[in-house]
């Protein structure tokens, strides 16, 4: 299928890096083209690219590149369709797709592929997901959007393994074939309008992971999430549902317990992750492990020990009676909500970073347990304006370690200080990775100055 072809990988990061290597191996003619220059890219990976007879072209996109005489450009995600060698390649007829639509034509027909996609929660169900399964001895492989690309395995691959796979709404917008044999959608709402234009454009492409399936597959789908609900009526799924609120035929909470199809699998209080939507995430990742016949004591044993995913409402430390809790994901409006939904009072809230215009009045209605806001980033006025119209006590730093400096002056046992910041990185960090590390170390920093005096 992707061998003796020509190939234009468009995008490097991991994905154009991983699928580059595997068709170096059969017989391909490859030109990879990133708009980056050369050195913003790893030059370990750039030569080792070049020493497969892999021809790069950085820094543009040049006019002349694309022809037809290519048989398929493997896009990056992250890439919108309407670059113009994406347009160009409609009208020559050249096929795009990613390289997990790639590497999934090339999948065994005795693997059991896991989908999970979701507006929120997708990243903490996969990997709730991965771990139930792993803990109970079975081979398993993490892949996809939550950082592993999945033709980076498609050679180790045996025979009944079983692949979990975060899919991201970029990469179901390049999909054609992928077919999950379980999928999972945990939410729906209005996100990535600037990649997909319309929130109808970007629902239609989450639901893409239903596309295919058929009455052997299974869809597990949140019975209390209105826009998934009316979005799969139609799909030919064999259909199983969860519910944090009530008792249902399927996996549920009910009076802080969680049941399987009215099986009590674990107490509310022993699964670590705070919130309602953590409840979710673990009825889904439960209810997939269930279906791939992984034992109850695998599964009580990872929501008993799980602390979160890094930068998702992760639990960092207590330093002198003060919780710290990383949530730099939260880069829009809506995240941060949630976050705040998971606590009663006494927060500390790091607010702002990049001006995008983002509405803070969005958490009004969710705002009652923050006692003081904190301001940083380029937005921090706007942030200032919202505190004050909403009567809560609200400063501003310019940068976070002020802010956190300020924090530690002022914080008193009991409370909880969350970062959570309704806001992109961009104005100081590459990535909102980095945002969160500088808050982790500040935190151990604090931890280390606490245990010298103490």
């Amino acid at each position: 299928m992707f061998e003796n072809k020509k190939i234009l990988v468009l995008g490097m990061a991991r994905s154009g890096y991983e699928a580059c290597k595997y068709l170096s191996k059969h017989n391909n003619t490859i030109i990879l083209n990133d708009g980056g220059s050369r050195d913003k890219q790893d030059e370990d990976k750039v030569k080792e690219l070049e020493s497969l007879g892999i021809t790069l072209i950085f820094g543009s996109h040049p006019d002349d590149l694309l022809d037809n005489s290519f048989d398929y450009i493997i896009k990056n995600p992250g890439i919108r369709n309407d670059h113009k060698y994406v347009v160009k390649a409609k009208e020559l007829r050249i096929e795009v797709i990613n390289e997990a639509e790639m590497a999934y034509r090339l999948l065994p027909n005795d693997v059991t592929l896991i989908g999970i996609t979701g507006t929120n929660g997708k990243t903490t169900t996969t990997t709730l997901t991965y771990e139930m399964i792993k803990k109970s001895g079975k081979r398993v492989h993490l892949a996809g959007n939550i950082g592993y690309p999945l033709c980076s395995f498609l050679e180790r691959l045996e025979s009944g393994d079983i692949i979990v796979m975060e899919v991201s709404c970029q990469q179901l917008a390049n999909m054609d074939k992928f077919n999950p044999h379980i999928a999972l959608m945990t939410n729906l709402s209005e996100a990535h309008i600037d990649f997909f234009g319309s929130y109808e454009a970007y629902k239609e492409d989450k639901l893409k992971i239903f596309k295919n399936q058929t009455e052997d597959d299974i869809a597990i789908l949140n019975i209390e999430n209105d826009e998934v609900m009316k979005g799969t009526t139609d799909i030919k799924s064999n259909v199983k549902y969860f519910s944090s609120k009530r008792e249902i035929n399927g996996a549920y909470m009910l009076d802080d317990k969680l049941y399987y199809y009215d099986e009590f699998i674990i107490s509310r209080d022993e699964f670590l992750l705070k919130g309602n939507h953590n409840v979710e995430n673990a009825l889904g990742a439960m209810m997939i492990a269930k279906e791939v016949g992984v034992d109850n004591e695998s599964i009580v044993s990872v929501l008993k020990t799980f602390t979160g995913v890094r930068h998702r409402l992760e639990f960092i430390d207590k330093v002198k009676g003060v919780s710290y809790y990383n949530d730099t994901e939260a880069t829009n409006t809506k995240c941060t909500t949630i976050a705040l939904s998971a606590f009663q009072n006494n927060v500390i809230l790091i607010l702002g970073g990049l001006e995008r215009g983002q509405d803070f009045h969005d958490l009004d209605n969710y705002i009652s347990p923050v006692k003081e806001i904190v301001g940083i980033g380029e937005c921090r006025d706007r942030v200032k304006e919202y505190g004050d119209s909403v009567g809560i006590k609200t400063n501003t730093f310019e940068k976070l370690g002020e802010a956190m400096n300020y924090i530690n002056d002022v914080v008193e046992s009991g409370d909880t200080v969350l970062l959570s910041p309704a806001s992109a990185s961009w104005d100081q960090y590459k990535q909102c990775e980095d945002r969160g590390d500088e808050f982790r170390d500040i935190v151990r920093s604090f931890k280390d100055e606490c245990t010298k005096k103490c």
